[in-house]
């Protein structure tokens, strides 16, 4: 329940001070006019978050997963391949209404322009690498395995979110605000590939009856 009410309440409170111009308005364009560096390595971090980079690794991931599913003879095992593509169609659907309302200019790094809030790129970043992250988990048997995979799918979303704020792509608001909805589509995706899990660990039948 946490991990959906406190990134909502983090969320809200974010896009008020946007829509009013609060305080944290101004915090944000100071860190920003601090942060700001354009330089080709920030350019690359930032690109983690295009669809064309981002969406091949969670199909490649959902993939695999619905395959060993299927292979495990698990109960609906394209359900968690097909709850992880549901949420990636989420991101565009939530986040341009959202960018179209608050009509948020960007940084004087990029053309003058609005629509930067919150950030897609970032979105995009945290639901396809956390949504691979959560349909992968259950096939690592390994500690060391998972932690390496939990490790490096963070590193990609961290990336992304630190190459769009030194580029100038996005003010930090705009990355925090996507962490916020990232994380709650990823709960209900956690719910989703958790449920499967317990149902094919709890014994499954497999179609091969006859000794091995």
């Amino acid at each position: 329940m946490l991990l959906l009410v406190l990134p909502l309440l983090l969320f809200a409170l974010i896009t008020w001070q946007v829509v009013a111009d609060g305080p944290l308005v101004g915090v944000d364009e100071r860190l920003s006019g601090v942060l700001v560096v354009p330089d080709r390595a920030s350019e690359l971090l930032a690109d983690l978050g295009n669809v064309e980079v981002a969406v091949p690794v969670l199909a490649l991931a959902a993939a695999v997963a619905a395959w060993q599913g299927r292979v495990a003879g698990a109960d609906r095992w394209w359900l968690p391949a097909a709850a992880a593509a549901g949420a990636m169609v989420l991101v565009p659907v939530l986040v341009a209404p959202l960018k179209a309302w608050t009509d948020r200019p960007g940084t004087p790094a990029v053309p003058p322009a609005v629509g930067y809030y919150p950030s897609g790129h970032t979105a995009t970043a945290v639901v396809a690498y956390g949504a691979a992250a959560l349909l992968l988990l259950p096939l690592l048997r390994s500690a060391a395995a998972r932690r390496t995979l939990v490790l490096l799918c963070s590193a990609l979303v961290l990336g992304a979110s630190y190459g769009l704020v030194r580029r100038g792509y996005h003010w930090p608001l705009d990355v925090v605000a996507s962490w916020c909805l990232g994380t709650v589509l990823l709960a209900g995706l956690y719910r989703v590939v958790s449920g499967s899990s317990r149902r094919t660990s709890a014994g499954t039948p497999s179609p091969r009856t006859g000794p091995s």
